[in-house]
This record gives structure tokens, C-alpha cells and sequence, in this order.
């Protein structure tokens, strides 16, 4: 890709990211940026000022050289040195201050990214460095819905419904076949670390859900005392359900008969056709040992979302490698809820999964851990420091991700018992061939 390109590309990407930030700080009133509405998550204004804080210390300092705007605010800012429960307490930026320092980094990083040569090292090349920080706002983006859903009150977020896309009856699973396939990238230009690098990964027969697991599908396992019975869930879920009073997903409700939820500030009846959403780990997994399955390994799911059997190329997303596009997936925070299952056939794989990328975060059999090879780039705390612990990979992308920071490779994760994310599932099985 030639500079130009390569700059348009990135500016492109900052700018959508920019404006996707402005919407979510700028639809609550300033109690509401202030507020902790979840000690899970940050205050609104802590993610705004601290995207703003990254982008001045990796595209204005590190990339362009530029003196320091307010490395006084640099502390305070720093996710690893303060835990999402105590940032309130912390001396943060005013909302309105917070706004003029993400707007004046911002111009001054345009101006970076003009007279920079998109060469010459590894966080210039391809203008990754500019790629990460979009990737890493509009991660933060999610992270801000996430706290949007979590806040009481008002609905101050609209977004239409998803289009019906379904095209009729699927099967209700697919034979994904045995063998090697190419895993991770190593030529992705954005991928991020953890995704790196390409290697051999070789995968048994097994059987994938087409689609999703759906409210519906889910209800049944809680009609069925699925929380009432400790043979489905690994100790330390049971001892979540126990100490939690837990029986349904997090927002759901039943009354007078029918479960409700609330999604934005608005209560509404749990659609059934929906991926069931907002359970954690410890839920899909009790699920899937009920319906007498498994949750896919991570490397099953990425040889499903990726691989085709007959060219037995391995491809950027499901349908191909082209960017994704609105009859692909559900993605961007375009809709505030996800597409019925077995939504976008356009989106499907070869074998024909469907909902692999966007809609809902799919939960993985897996533990966090890095691949051969692996090299921290261009900081341990992006993934290095997470490895080896008790996090669990998830896979796909929700609505909530936007296509920069969603692919065929990216990895997320979080703990087991994290409910309040945009999570799903969907499981598997071992195949008898």
C-alpha cells in the first residue's frame, strides 16, 4: 500500500474512532461522566482523558517527537497503576477540560501523521502506530457502551434494529474437518502483538454450532434448573451462582411470566431469536455440559472462522479477505443489540458459520497464553502481563467493536465471571470419524 494510501487509511480510522468517542461523552450530562456507575468500570470522562493521554505519548512523543503536552496527567492515567475502583478518587480532568485536551492531541497528531514516512521501524511501518492508538480508542469505545448499559436512568442512546438478513432453516451444527491450518498472522499490518505470529496448528474433526446460542436455546437450560444443579458448573461458577443469588444472564428478569431485560435504559421482552448475551464463562460452559457439548477450543474456533476446506487457504475473516461491510456482520456499533442468529449469510464461512464475526463476543474453552514465538510490541502490559493467569479467550466481536479492531485473528479476553461485557457463546462437540 503506498503512503498516501497507508495516511488516508490511518486518518480515516482516527477520525471515525474520534467521532464514535464524541457520541458517548457528549449524549449524558456531566454527573454522568463524573459518576462511577459500576465499580467494574471507569468514570465516562477517565476513558475519554486517558484514550486522549495514550495518543499523545505513542503518536506525539514517540512517533513525532513532540514535548509533552501534560505529562503531569500521565500518572493518573495509567490503567496499570490504578484499578477501575479507585479512578474516581483520582484528581481527573473536567469534562469539558478532558475534551479540549483529546481535541488539541488530536490536531497536533493529524500534523504528526502528514510529515511522518510510514517506514523505517516497526511502529512506523504500515503505520502501525497510528493503527494501534485507533484500535485502542475504539476499544475503549466498547468499554464506554459497556458502562452506558450498566448506567441507570434514561435511554440516551438510539440505534435502529438490526435488518432481517436470515435466509431461511440452517443445520444446526457443521462437520469442520481434522488437519493443520494456519493460525495468527503474521502479515496483518495492524495486528496487534498477541495475534502474532502465523503458525501450524494442527486441529482434530469436530462439530461447530452454525450460529450462535440464542436466548430462546438459553431459557430452556433455565427452565430445566440449569442453576440449580452444581453437575453443569466447574466449582468455582457454582460458588458464583451460590454467592450471587444468580438464575439468568445479567439485565434479564422474569415477571409476570416472561423474562424482560434492560438494554440502554430501556426494558424490554427478552427476543428469543437474539445470541443470548451478557453471561459470563462460567455460564456458557455450565450450558454447554447441559446440552452435553463443549465451548470450542480457541484454535477450533479461528479453524472455523478462517479456514477453507477446499483451497485449504486460510482467509482474513469468514467470507473472504475482504474488509468487512454491513451485509457482513454486525458490527460498529451500528445496532445496540445483535442480529437474530443466523443473521448475514453473506457473512457465513465456507463451511457455512454464520455470526462468527460481530454480534456477540464468543467465549472460548481456552486460557490466554501467547503463541510460539510471541514478542511483546510494543509493551508488555498489552498482553504479556494477562498470559498464564486465570483469563479466558474470547473470539469474534459484538455489535459494540468497530472493523478496525475486529479480525480473523484478534484475541480478547477477561476473567471468567465478567458479565457486564458484550459476551456469548456458541459450542462444539468432538466429532466420531
Amino acid at each position: 500500500m503506498d503512503p498516501e494510501t497507508l495516511r488516508e487509511r490511518a486518518a480515516t480510522a482516527l477520525l471515525a474512532a474520534r467521532d464514535r468517542t464524541r457520541l458517548l461523552t457528549t449524549c449524558v450530562e456531566e454527573p454522568d461522566l463524573l459518576a462511577q456507575h459500576s465499580p467494574l468500570m471507569s468514570p465516562l470522562v477517565w476513558d475519554l482523558a486517558h484514550i486522549g493521554n495514550q495518543e499523545e505519548q505513542w503518536l506525539l512523543r514517540a512517533v513525532g517527537g513532540r514535548d509533552p503536552l501534560r505529562p503531569d496527567i500521565d500518572s493518573v492515567y495509567d490503567a496499570f497503576e490504578h484499578p477501575r475502583a479507585a479512578r474516581p478518587s483520582l484528581p481527573l480532568l473536567a469534562p469539558a477540560e478532558a475534551h479540549g485536551y483529546v481535541a488539541e492531541v488530536r490536531g497536533r497528531v493529524l500534523d504528526v501523521l502528514e510529515s511522518t514516512p510510514l517506514r523505517g521501524g516497526p511502529l512506523l511501518d504500515a503505520g502501525f502506530a497510528f493503527g494501534m492508538i485507533a484500535q485502542h480508542e475504539q476499544q475503549h469505545d466498547e468499554t464506554m457502551l459497556i458502562t452506558h448499559q450498566l448506567r441507570r436512568g434514561p435511554a440516551a442512546l438510539t440505534a435502529p434494529a438490526p435488518p432481517v438478513t436470515s435466509d431461511g432453516i440452517l443445520p444446526t451444527e457443521v462437520l469442520v474437518p481434522g488437519g493443520p491450518f494456519t493460525m495468527g498472522t503474521s502479515t496483518e499490518p495492524w495486528a496487534l502483538d498477541n495475534e502474532r505470529p502465523a503458525h501450524h496448528r494442527p486441529v482434530r474433526s469436530f462439530l461447530m454450532d452454525t450460529t450462535p446460542v440464542s436466548n430462546g436455546a438459553y431459557q430452556r437450560f433455565i427452565e430445566d434448573g440449569g442453576y440449580d444443579e452444581p453437575r453443569w458448573w466447574a466449582p468455582e461458577g457454582w460458588a458464583q451462582v451460590r454467592e450471587h443469588g444468580l438464575r439468568a444472564p445479567l439485565f434479564w428478569r422474569h415477571e409476570g411470566g416472561r423474562w424482560l431485560r434492560r438494554r440502554f435504559g430501556v426494558t424490554e421482552p427478552v427476543p428469543t431469536d437474539e445470541p443470548v448475551l451478557h453471561v459470563s464463562w462460567y455460564e456458557a460452559d455450565a450450558y454447554a455440559r447441559w446440552a452435553g457439548r463443549r465451548l470450542p477450543t480457541e484454535a477450533e474456533w479461528e479453524k472455523a472462522a478462517r479456514h477453507d476446506p477446499a483451497s485449504g487457504r486460510t482467509m482474513r475473516y469468514p467470507w473472504g479477505d475482504e474488509e468487512p461491510t454491513p451485509a457482513h456482520a454486525n458490527l460498529g456499533q451500528r445496532h445496540l443489540q445483535p442480529a437474530p442468529v443466523g443473521s448475514y449469510p453473506e457473512g457465513q464461512s465456507p463451511l457455512g458459520v454464520r455470526q462468527l464475526i460481530g454480534d456477540v463476543w464468543e467465549w472460548t474453552a481456552s486460557d490466554f497464553l501467547p503463541y510460539p514465538g510471541f514478542a511483546a510490541f510494543p509493551y508488555r502490559e498489552y498482553s504479556e502481563v494477562f498470559f498464564g493467569g486465570p483469563y479466558k479467550v474470547l473470539r469474534g466481536g459484538s455489535f459494540a467493536v468497530d472493523p478496525v479492531a475486529c479480525r480473523g485473528t484478534f484475541r480478547n479476553w477477561d476473567l471468567p465471571l465478567r458479565r457486564q461485557i458484550f459476551s456469548g457463546f456458541r459450542t462444539a462437540a468432538d466429532a466420531d470419524i
